[in-house]
């Protein structure tokens, strides 16, 4: 493995610190978490890099200051990894991190805050409507009726709108189902978000500094890119470089890079976009802590730009510790 100039400083600034690879957590994303976690364990073991794993519960901050941690690459997924909240910790202990600051982190947790932002930076965006719980259950015939507008358009996903991983996702083709999908919905979450279904191809984009990487198309075997697509083997087939126009390939990617700077993320993440019939560009959400598993995108888009795993790892604290430099 050649790295550059750059790379090379991060990994011997790493090896003079005692780092730390927070994983597992207590969130539905936990199983995710522990093996993304253990995928940057094995490339530290091969890079050399002593390092303490941390299986993080709620006592997480004492057991940092305890063990005088002063880095962390940050492997959580879901509540308490992707939300802002761990990241504000660690501001606070004085500790530098992977990825995202809080702010941003919170904001891409939030669906609907982060479609906001794409809206305002004129990033395209399926159109979407909200309900919450109590709305719900104050009036559920009007809540309905005024949700069921965008059914009108076609088919619609209601999905919690502070959760990853696809999870507690339901699609609805008829006005008769969507109560049904927003009762399963509000087990996961206080808010529902109905979003437009696009009829197109799945796609991701890997962001790398500042830099988007090479275009990802996912190709479920289910009816869509489900939490079993995900992360079960043969659950979908990754196609890197996806086979689009230049033309297209371009406005995909600059809408990943809108859309990453609208919600102002650093340092690393993906954005999940979808392209209709017609080559238009419409993205769904951005990922500040994406999978680092046997089955993950970032990898797959890495080892595309030609970075193997280990390499994608240094460059993610590379370019961590350049944001912690320039914010």
């Amino acid at each position: 493995m050649t790295l550059s100039a750059g790379e090379r400083r991060a990994l011997a600034w790493l090896k003079r610190r005692r780092p730390a690879v927070l994983k597992g957590g207590w969130s539905k994303e936990r199983s995710i978490s522990l093996k993304t976690g253990a995928a940057v364990e094995a490339a530290f073991h091969r890079l050399g890099v002593k390092f303490r794993s941390i299986d993080v519960d709620r006592r997480v901050f004492d057991r940092l200051k305890k063990s005088r941690v002063n880095f962390c690459f940050i492997a959580l997924h879901g509540e308490f990894g992707e939300d802002g909240k761990i990241q504000e910790g660690l501001e606070l202990l004085e500790i530098p991190y992977t990825g995202s600051g809080p702010l941003a982190s919170a904001l891409a947790m939030d669906k609907i805050a982060s479609k906001r932002l794409f809206v305002k930076a004129r990033v395209p965006t399926p159109p979407w409507h909200t309900v919450t719980e109590e709305e719900f259950a104050d009036d559920p015939r009007s809540t309905l009726a005024s949700a069921a507008a965008l059914l009108r358009m076609g088919p619609v996903f209601v999905k919690p709108y502070d959760q990853g991983s696809a999870i507690g996702i339901s699609r609805v083709d008829r006005r008769s189902g969507l109560a049904r999908a927003l009762r399963a919905c509000f087990r996961l979450s206080s808010t529902a978000l109905i979003e437009r279904f696009i009829d197109g191809r799945e796609l991701t984009v890997g962001i790398l500094g500042d830099k988007a990487m090479p275009i990802v198309e996912i190709v479920p075997v289910h009816r869509f890119y489900d939490f079993h697509s995900k992360y079960a083997p043969g659950g979908s087939r990754h196609l890197v470089p996806a086979d689009l126009p230049r033309p297209v390939a371009r406005r995909v990617s600059a809408a990943a890079l809108g859309a990453f700077r609208a919600v102002r993320c650093e340092a690393y993440g993906r954005v999940d976009v979808l392209i209709d019939r017609r080559g238009r560009p419409w993205v769904l959400e951005v990922n500040t802590i994406p999978g680092m598993t046997a089955t993950s995108l970032l990898p797959d888009a890495a080892r595309a730009a030609g970075i193997d795993f280990d390499r994608l790892v240094v460059k993610i604290i590379q370019y961590s510790l350049d944001r912690r430099r320039t914010g």
